[in-house]
């Protein structure tokens, strides 16, 4: 019940929108129809010029079969322009529409996970504001793949509901015409997401990272959160409450090179700046108790307690972008230039060569996901779109949404953490998504 009024909701929503939309473009409508009429003519310019080839090809007279075959030619090329330009008007309305539509969803998203760890902790305005601009580039990106899947499904599923499709067959126009558009679109729709991905995406991740650090180091107590465990290089902390400066309790267990495991408990603990270099934050302990313990022997152990203890945090056990660039921070072409690097130093391990392999392919498979969504959409709508296509294609487009989006992470996961191979893990799912869009063509050719 709750999904079938979500999709209500929805689908009312964008609906209403295509309306208002449809309505602001209405002028876009009545040049359709008027060139519409003109067709009528061209039908019967056609006979006269086809008329007039078939003479030329009787008398044997090449310059008449030439003159009616140009302006044969010159007919088919204008009515088929008409038809290009009104179905790019279409999908571009609808894939605006879907693109508000995700680009409030991810928005949204954006902001509450900002809320849990900055709003909160009464950052200044001014700082998030920046933090959610440096954001978009991404929210964007992300957006204009699923905008393309969704809208141009219930494009094309309202076109074929409206018999438009049966339309532009019966005028002698192919399937092949109508994919040439909707594949173009999804093309352009790629290259503009591939824009915003691969330069306006690092220079915002860049930007962040380094505002996001400018408060930590100003308020430290945003890193640490309540009844929260915090992983960093070779230490785990296990926080209790947080109120403002203070920790109720806190538990640190620290491995170090020689393999002795140290383990810090206090109970109360005071949050400060530091203003060493390199240190983020001072954890200032009270009645701490270290516990050392030597894993190779362990009946061996050392305790010592302590009215006061001054814990140093430093910076690059936190923000670990502070030892140099990450991949998610490069350009394309400057992550191509590090792997080949990489790979002729053979100074990285195999998990961090294959992150920077995964993060390049990422640059280029989720951006034209656009142009694999829409060689989906053409054949899915045309054949699940004759009754309420623009429903169906709702449908279809948010469930269809939804496995690409867990495939994509599913692909992150196994790459980064299992070292599997970053382009089959970022491009398998275009690459399902294609095969599937050709065989339903296939499909749809045959009938």
């Amino acid at each position: 019940m709750l999904a079938k009024k979500f999709f209500e909701f929805v689908y009312n929503k964008i609906d209403s929108a295509v309306v208002f939309a449809r309505k602001q473009f209405a002028f876009s409508f009545l040049f359709f129809k008027r060139k519409f009429k003109k067709l009528k003519h061209f039908e019967f310019q056609r006979k006269i010029y086809t008329a007039g080839f078939s003479i030329g090809r009787k008398t044997d007279c090449v310059k008449m079969q030439a003159f009616f075959a140009k302006n044969i030619f010159k007919l088919n090329s204008v009515k088929s322009n008409i038809l290009v330009r009104y179905i790019a008007k279409e999908l571009l309305l609808y894939f605006l529409i879907c693109f508000v539509f995700f680009f409030v969803v991810f928005f949204v998203n954006q902001i509450l996970l900002l809320a849990e760890t900055i709003l909160k902790k009464r950052v200044p305005i001014n700082s998030v504001l920046k933090l959610i601009l440096y954001c978009l580039p991404n929210v964007i990106s992300q957006s204009a793949p699923f905008a393309t899947l969704v809208g141009f499904l219930m494009c094309l599923g309202r076109l074929v509901t409206d018999n438009e499709i049966l339309i532009f067959r019966a005028s002698g126009q192919r399937y092949s015409l109508i994919l040439k558009s909707v594949l173009a679109m999804g093309l352009l729709i790629s290259v503009f997401s591939f824009i915003m991905n691969d330069y306006f995406l690092p220079i915002g991740t860049l930007k962040y990272n380094r505002l996001f650090k400018q408060i930590i180091v100003s308020n430290p107590a945003i890193e640490l959160e309540s009844k929260s465990i915090k992983r960093m290089n070779d230490s785990t902390l296990v926080i209790g409450n947080v109120s403002k400066n203070n920790v109720s309790d806190i538990v640190l267990f620290d491995s170090e090179k020689d393999g002795v495991q140290r383990i810090i408990m206090a109970g109360n603990s005071d949050v400060k700046k530091s203003s060493t270099p390199g240190v983020i934050m001072q954890l200032d302990m009270n009645s701490p108790i270290v516990l050392s313990l030597d894993k190779s022997k362990t009946e061996n152990y050392e305790s010592i307690s302590a009215e006061k203890l001054r814990l140093n945090i430093f910076e690059d056990s936190i923000i670990s972008s502070s030892n140099g660039t990450s991949p998610r921070e490069m350009t394309s072409w400057d992550l191509i230039k590090r792997i080949k690097k990489m790979k002729q130093e053979n100074s990285s391990t195999k998990k961090r060569l294959n992150t920077f392999i995964l993060e390049c392919n990422k640059k280029f498979s989720v951006p034209f996901g656009s142009f694999f969504f829409a060689l989906l959409a053409f054949p899915l709508a045309l054949i699940f779109g004759k009754k309420d296509g623009q429903t169906l294609g709702l449908i279809f487009g948010i469930i269809l949404s939804v496995l690409y989006w867990s495939a994509t992470i599913i692909g992150q996961m196994f790459g980064i953490r299992g070292g599997y191979n970053g382009f089959w893990m970022m491009w398998t799912p275009n690459f399902v998504i294609g095969i599937l869009g050709i065989i339903l063509y296939i499909r749809l050719k045959k009938k």
